[in-house]
């Protein structure tokens, strides 16, 4: 896309094959549930939302590497020449001994066809010791760290129970830029209390720090959580698509210009979700907010000031 960033382009000039993500359970927990920091977790997560049904039988993780094999027969058949980036997705995927995480990490980068992995971790899980062999790492293989940012306005995090400060995404962030890591995050525009000029800050500050990668997703009301709790005692409001569409441009416009634009939307299972129900398809959003960004003649970075936070 020439109004911004996108993955897609960016991953290509990365690899001369297709290449697809598949989500691996790690058998991890949060901080946020276990009781180091809470035992409650984010107010809007539920993790069943993003764990594929081949990650577990019984309700216990299957192995990396079954996962891996159970994952790639889908794409296969449609793409025998496609290659995998095992994406370690649910929880805190950086949350346990080194040595154990190594073994991990080192298992699913074993399998066959696979050629890099994703990690998606909390800003609040990593030390330096990690940092520095998941550097060493990075020179062998392809590795993105991603890391939820969810917002960057502290009340809003104490509110979601998110368990860190921004300080503290700030400082992972910019630690893991700092050692040649591929250095992703991940916000939520809508989460109650933030309004429009709140998301624009948001897009200042993420810019100010060393990310590479960027993922956006509009609030989603999740069943099982608190927040769909909160919602159901005090509704409150939740974008339209055109409201969206309409502040994600602003967003953009906001975003330093080289970040690269992963994910506008995400899309929780049928069953779980209590709103907003747009009906669109994630594909379907992108081309919606790509031809209105063409339509008034915006473009990634168009409003970025550097140094501004």
């Amino acid at each position: 896309m020439d109004c911004y960033n996108d993955f897609g382009t960016w991953i290509r000039s990365r690899f001369p094959f297709k290449v697809q993500k598949i989500s691996v359970d790690g058998g991890f927990t949060c901080p946020n549930r276990d009781g180091h920091i809470s035992r409650g977790g984010c107010s809007f997560c539920n993790n069943d939302t993003f764990s594929p049904s081949y990650c577990r039988q019984e309700g216990m993780p299957k192995s990396i590497s079954q996962q891996i094999k159970e994952g790639k027969s889908f794409f296969s058949r449609k793409y025998p020449d496609m290659r995998y980036l095992a994406y370690f997705q649910a929880y805190s995927n950086t949350y346990a001994p080194l040595e154990t995480l190594k073994r991990k990490y080192e298992e699913a980068l074993a399998a066959d066809k696979v050629v890099g992995i994703v990690i998606g971790t909390r800003p609040d899980c990593v030390d330096g010791k990690l940092l520095d062999y998941l550097s060493q790492l990075s020179r062998q293989t392809f590795v993105v760290v991603e890391y939820g940012i969810e917002s960057t306005n502290n009340a809003t995090l104490k509110a979601v129970n998110r368990g860190h400060t921004f300080e503290c995404s700030r400082r992972a962030i910019d630690e893991t830029a700092a050692r040649g890591i591929i250095t992703g995050g991940h916000v939520i525009i809508g989460l109650p209390g933030e309004d429009e000029d709140e998301c624009i800050r948001q897009a200042e500050a993420v810019s100010a720090t060393g990310l590479n990668i960027l993922k956006i997703h509009q609030l989603q009301i999740i069943r099982g959580t608190r927040l769909a709790e909160e919602y159901a005692y005090r509704p409150f409001h939740l974008f339209t698509p055109d409201e969206y569409i309409a502040l994600l441009t602003k967003y953009i416009q906001h975003l330093r210009p080289d970040i690269i634009l992963d994910r506008f939307t995400s899309q929780a299972p049928e069953d779980m979700l209590i709103a907003p129900r747009w009906g669109i398809k994630n594909h379907e959003f992108a081309n919606m907010l790509a031809n209105h960004i063409k339509s008034v003649g915006a473009r990634q970075g168009q409003f970025y000031k550097q140094g501004r936070t």
